[in-house]
């Protein structure tokens, strides 16, 4: 389930009910590109990449079992995703990378 909740700013922040929403969603949007497999890229050249939709879902029994689920589009143009959780085989330097890239519209 879908739903949209206006900030301040009147940017619209997305909350969906897994993560296989959030992917399913992304993926109409364009984002098809995985950037868990090619992860390399976003290491080598991370101010060529920028976040243009977070999505964080807390597992219902763990908080502990949280993912993240992030929108991210190249300079040229590659819509794709990094999918990080608990669960996740995602190295610690990509996640340091993606943090910091810029977020669209902040």
């Amino acid at each position: 389930m879908k739903t949209i909740k206006k900030t301040n700013a009147m940017s619209e922040r997305y909350h969906y009910a897994s993560v296989s929403e959030a992917l399913e969603l992304l993926k109409e949007k364009g984002y098809d590109y995985d950037y868990n497999i090619n992860e390399q890229e976003i290491e080598r050249n991370p101010d060529h990449f920028e976040i243009h939709h977070v999505y964080r879902y807390e597992g219902n029994t763990n908080p502990d079992d949280e993912s993240w689920v992030y929108g991210i589009q190249s300079k040229d143009g590659k819509k794709g995703v990094f999918v990080n959780g608990a669960s996740s085989d995602s190295s610690v330097e990509v996640i340091k990378f993606l943090h910091q890239l810029s977020i669209k519209g902040q």
